[in-house]
C-alpha cells in the first residue's frame, strides 16, 4: 500500500525555484531514502511535506492533502520530524526537550526512547547544549519517536558524526524504523543502504531515479551518475 503520494510538487524558496514537478510514492511500512547531491532539494521536499514551506501540487499522506495545511495540523495527524542539524533546545534539559514533544491524549514512549538511546536515560537533567553531537542527534530522533507516528521524516541523521557514532545511530534507527513509514534524507549511501528499501534521487529539483535501494547501491555506474559517489 502507498502511505505517501506526491505529485506535481513545486516549491520556491524566496525567488529560487527549488522543486520542479516532483512526483513519487512512499510505500507503507518501509524506509524510502531521498538522495542526491547537496542543494538538489532533498531538505526542501521534507519541509514542504511538513508544511514549513509553501508548495503547489499534491502531497497525500494517509489520504489527507497536506498542501495548504498548517504545520501544527500536520504534526497532529501523527507526522514525526527530525530536522537537519538536530535543532535541540540547547538551554533546556534533555527531559524538558522530550516533554515538549509530548502530545495531549497520547502516552509518551519513554521506554522505547531510552531503550534505543541508553545514553539519554541518565542525562534527563543535563542541558541539551552540553551533549555531544551524537547525543544531540539521539535526542532529536528520540523526540520524534516519543509518540507513535504515522510517518517519520528524518533529515541527515548521521551528518557530522564520527564513524563509531554513525554505527550506533544506524543500529538504533534499524530498530526504530522496523514497523514505521519513513522518508529519510541521507548523504551517506552506505547508511541509506542499511536502512532503506526504496530510493528516490533528486537532481536540480527533479526526480532522476525512483526504484529499489538495492539496485542503486549495487550499481556503481548508476550511483556514480546520480550521486557522484563510489559504491563501497
Amino acid at each position: 500500500m502507498t502511505a505517501v503520494s506526491i505529485s506535481s510538487l513545486e516549491v520556491h524558496r524566496g525567488e529560487a525555484h527549488v522543486i520542479h514537478d516532483v512526483s513519487f510514492e512512499v510505500p507503507e511500512k518501509g524506509v524510502t531514502a531521498l538522495l542526491g547531491r547537496n542543494g538538489v532539494g532533498k531538505t526542501t521536499t521534507l519541509l514542504a511535506i511538513m508544511g514549513l514551506l509553501p508548495a503547489t501540487g499534491s502531497i497525500l499522506v494517509g489520504g489527507k492533502e497536506f498542501v495548504g495545511m498548517p504545520t501544527h495540523r500536520i504534526a497532529q495527524t501523527g507526522v514525526g520530524y527530525v530536522p537537519e542539524d538536530r535543532e535541540v533546545f540547547s538551554t533546556l534539559t534533555v527531559g524538558e526537550n522530550l516533554r515538549l514533544a509530548e502530545r495531549s491524549g497520547v502516552k509518551p514512549r519513554y521506554d522505547l526512547v531510552f531503550d534505543l538511546f541508553p545514553d539519554l536515560r541518565g542525562r534527563t537533567g543535563q542541558d541539551a547544549g552540553t551533549l555531544s553531537g551524537g547525543q544531540q542527534q539521539m535526542l532529536s530522533i528520540g523526540r520524534a519517536l516519543l509518540n507513535p507516528a504515522s510517518l517519520l521524516l528524518i533529515d541527515e541523521p548521521t551528518k557530522g558524526l564520527a564513524p563509531r557514532v554513525v554505527e550506533d545511530v544506524v543500529e538504533a534507527l534499524v530498530k526504530a524504523t522496523a514497523d514505521a513509514t519513513v522518508v529519510l534524507v541521507e548523504q551517506n549511501l552506505w547508511v541509506a543502504a542499511q536502512l532503506a528499501q526504496k530510493a528516490v534521487v533528486l537532481d536540480q529539483g527533479m526526480v532522476v531515479f525512483a526504484g529499489d535501494m538495492e539496485t542503486l547501491a549495487n550499481d556503481p555506474d548508476l550511483a556514480g551518475k546520480h550521486l557522484g559517489v563510489e559504491v563501497r
